[in-house]
């Protein structure tokens, strides 16, 4: 007996021995792989995340599977810091914010391209495939010295998969018990031994009327998506760099009354609908030189085409930008240095004032060409040092020269502690629709007070990381304090008169800053914790009745959010995951007399997945929204979409009218999804 309790404990002494050994090394494993990822976006060029000088925040295709979404304007939400907003509860258009800052000011890139920009940050998000995307990288700040105008908020740089490395095949297809319906699928083929095609489809359907608010207003728009990606790589000699991707999109969606028939309603002022058409193309190419220098050239192209009604206001546009761009690479001593050109040119059209001519009657479509050069230094100055110089000039036709320096320094005076201090300067060329999409829901006309400047930002932050592995597992803490100075903000004034929508520059200056902290813990058991927290303060200055600057709250940024994500692995391949997000109130768009909320409540939205893995395929499912949070009565007026009865002194003493743009939070409350993700390596 003693004998066989011995070897009981012996057996268990080693099993646990070696699980704690292979836990370390899978530990210090994924530290290793954390620590020396390679990053592209902070610096248009590949270098390991811990050497790199500007903060870069890595989110890998498996993250975001914690809690599936069908598109990535969902799935951007996880990250700490990012706030897909949407911007009005008929159409459900949205925008990405990084911290506290406005859409137009976020650049989102597709293999450091910008192909999402301008007309399609309204609509342009919902069809990129979850199944291509390899990585997301952000950076948080201005990165105009490097990829020009819009990138003032920071960037989102998605990174789609290698065709020579991505599985075979693969199936992602799920749905929820609201009837929303996603198929994402994924093909590799290698056509030879130096050409591979990954390809691509994703198809979203959701046509089921919900009213659980009883407005008679759908609560989430109904959708009917197809996006089909193609990337191609061609393997060169001395793994000289090319490859060609295209993408095509088309998007069905509306909201509105429950009566609405798009067959019949669409345009008239009969039943209230707002309903959207969008035909979008992209072409991404990337080749390198074949000379003894690093010199890559990129090339993109998209066209934008939207035919869309709000109500019986009619907006339609098109958009071409073509985007072209040469750098060199170069390494020498303790240098290393990038030197470029690019152009960008973009045809915009539409059919409201931003593209009227001097005289207020004919049509005259925005052809902006924006030329720039770009200079950067990276220099090396030990192994604890390096510091980080960049400068870009760009010229514009109507803003002219346009000056983007940037400096970047970081010191890393032990392997688990890193410093990082920043500074740069953004700006943004007009676009009057990517404004505010207010202008085109409801009834309120545009009125352009003036010529309208470009918008510019001066922006620093201090970057602190600190990694490292104790006898429970692995700890990394990643600390931010940014401080960003607009100059003549755009702002559309909705006060002045209630019929209108008044664009102006600020006549002041605006503000947005804070400090976010995210961390992730690694056990030595199956158990992974992710928590991010931010604080912010986002606010503008502007000179009132009385020529005193008055300091008014930023609509839709709440001072504290935060989001998490937590992990467990059991037994026999089954795993759990948690995940959610918390808002703090967040000042909202109120009517002048509003029975509304000035500011929205603080709110959580949480998500339980249970997944259970096989060989080549998996299971999951589980609940959204766990708390059924729901916002209250958003729609103003929803019995009156067309105003026709706001002239009502008995009925409506305060003049209301109809307001789509009172939102804070998803109105889909609790609901139940099941999945099935297969894979052939």
């Amino acid at each position: 007996m003693k004998t066989y309790i011995s070897i009981l404990l012996a057996t268990i002494y080693t099993t646990c021995y070696a699980q704690e050994n292979e836990n370390d090394s899978i530990i210090t494993k994924q530290t290793i792989d954390n620590l020396d990822e390679v990053v592209l976006t902070g610096t248009m060029k590949p270098v390991s995340r811990k050497d790199s000088p500007i903060p870069i925040e890595v989110y890998s295709s498996k993250y975001f599977k914690t809690n599936p979404n069908p598109s990535l304007f969902e799935s951007i939400g996880m990250i700490n810091g990012i706030q897909p907003q949407l911007n009005c509860n008929v159409c459900n258009t949205g925008d990405i914010h990084i911290n506290g800052m406005e859409g137009p000011y976020t650049m989102i890139l597709i293999d450091g391209m910008p192909i999402v920009s301008a007309l399609s940050t309204v609509y342009g998000l919902n069809g990129i495939p979850n199944s291509l995307v390899d990585r997301i990288e952000v950076v948080k700040g201005p990165a105009s010295s490097l990829y020009g105008t819009e990138a003032m908020g920071g960037i989102i740089n998605i990174i789609t998969k290698d065709p020579q490395k991505a599985n075979k095949f693969s199936a992602d297809i799920y749905t929820t018990t609201w009837l929303e319906n996603n198929i994402d699928l994924a093909y590799k083929a290698k056509i030879s031994d130096k050409i591979s095609s990954l390809l691509g489809v994703n198809y979203f359907l959701f046509d089921n009327k919900q009213d659980k608010n009883k407005d008679n207003f759908t609560d989430v728009t109904l959708q009917d998506r197809i996006s089909i990606f193609n990337k191609w790589n061609f393997k060169r000699p001395e793994n000289k760099t090319a490859s060609l991707a295209a993408r095509y999109v088309y998007e069905d969606r509306w909201g509105g009354e429950m009566q609405y028939d798009k067959r019949i309603h669409r345009g008239s002022n009969e039943v209230y609908g707002e309903s959207v058409l969008t035909n979008r193309a992209e072409i991404i190419a990337m080749y390198q030189l074949p000379t003894k220098e690093d010199i890559y050239t990129q090339f993109s192209y998209n066209y934008h085409q939207q035919n869309s009604f709000y109500g019986a206001t009619s907006y339609q546009a098109k958009q071409n930008v073509i985007f072209g761009q040469i750098y060199w690479d170069k390494e020498f001593k303790n240098h290393s240095f990038l030197a470029g050109a690019a152009m960008r040119y973009t045809y915009y059209d539409d059919n409201t004032p931003g593209t009227l001519n001097n005289d207020g009657i004919t049509n005259q479509p925005m052809k902006s060409p924006l030329p720039g050069f770009f200079l950067q230094d990276e220099i090396t100055l030990n192994s604890k040092n390096k510091l980080l110089i960049g400068y870009r000039l760009d010229y514009d036709k109507h803003h002219k020269d346009i000056h983007s320096p940037r400096f970047a320094y970081k010191y890393s005076p032990t392997k688990n502690h890193t410093f990082r201090t920043s500074f740069g300067t953004g700006f943004r060329v007009v676009n009057l629709f990517t404004e505010d999409h207010a202008a085109l829901s409801g009834s309120r006309k545009i009125v352009i007070k003036t010529d309208l400047n470009p918008e510019k930002s001066y922006n620093g932050n201090l970057n602190y990381v600190y990694n490292d592995t104790f006898s429970f597992g692995h700890l990394n803490v990643d600390a931010t304090a940014f401080y960003s100075h607009f100059t003549n903000k755009i702002v559309g004034d909705f006060e002045t008169d209630q019929s209108a929508i008044i664009y102006d520059n600020l006549d002041g200056y605006a503000i947005s800053k804070g400090i976010s902290v995210n961390t992730d813990l690694t056990f030595r058991f199956p158990l992974k914790i992710n928590l991010g927290i931010s604080y912010m303060k986002v606010y503008r200055k502007e000179k009132n009745e009385e020529n005193e600057y008055e300091k008014i709250q930023q609509i839709h940024a709440p001072e504290w959010s935060g989001n998490y994500t937590i992990s467990y692995s059991f037994p026999k391949k089954w795993s759990v995951d948690l995940t959610g997000n918390w808002y703090g109130k967040m000042r909202l768009p109120i009517l002048p007399n509003d029975y509304r909320s000035e500011f929205s409540p603080f709110y959580m939205l949480t998500n339980l997945q249970i997944t259970k893995t096989f060989n080549k395929f998996e299971i999951y499912g589980g609940v959204k929204n766990i708390f059924n949070f729901v916002p209250k009565n958003p729609l103003m007026r929803p019995f009156d979409p067309f105003n026709n009865h706001v002239n009502d002194p008995t009925n409506n003493p305060n003049g209301y009218t109809f307001d789509t743009a009172y939102n804070y939070a998803p109105l889909q409350g609790i609901r139940s999804f099941i999945g099935l993700r297969y894979t052939i390596m």
